[in-house]
């Protein structure tokens, strides 16, 4: 399927399970999240009923009523950080390499700003050149290196902060 055909929607509650099948599909790969499994439904339902009820940008990618893709945002807590919000994303493999990934972020970056984000900032492994690349391409810019901030199994791997700030 063309990545152009696949519709990018805010999430309903009626994506929840299927995008904790697909969270959990991406994090047991061990090298693009910083889960190695996703975490149980009962805790990733609050999850996205509160960035429903809250207005924090989760959009995803639907086939066939599953999900294969996502891109969210969550809005710091503190008074003092609240214009900025923390950006995960992930796709599922079969759909990697065919623009998800930009339409994903773009969509989600889009209602931050509409939303009234100043800031939206990511972590991403180092080794994860693909999704730098994107990143890049979308206006994140390096802000950044933590060595050796991440452990999967046995293995120490640098994590790079990017970030968009809206003018």
């Amino acid at each position: 399927m063309l990545s152009e055909t696949i519709p990018i929607e805010s999430i309903r509650e009626e994506h929840i399970e299927s995008f904790h099948k697909a969270l959990d599909t991406v994090s047991r790969e061990r090298k693009y999240l910083s889960f190695l499994e996703a975490p149980p439904l009962e805790d990733v339902r609050p999850f996205v009923l509160d960035n429903i009820e809250n207005g924090h940008p989760q959009v995803v990618a639907v086939v066939d009523g599953e999900v294969v893709g996502w891109c969210d945002i969550r809005r710091h807590p503190r008074p003092t950080a609240a214009h900025c919000g923390t950006l995960g994303m992930g796709i599922i493999p079969g759909y990697r390499e065919k623009g998800l990934g930009t339409r994903l972020i773009r969509a989600a970056v889009g209602q931050a700003r509409d939303r009234g984000f100043h800031r939206v900032e990511l972590h991403v492994h180092a080794d994860n050149l693909r999704a730098i690349a994107l990143y890049e391409k979308v206006g994140f810019v390096r802000e950044g290196v933590a060595r050796d901030a991440v452990r999967i199994d046995g293995l120490f791997v640098d994590s790079i902060s990017m970030a968009v700030v809206f003018g």
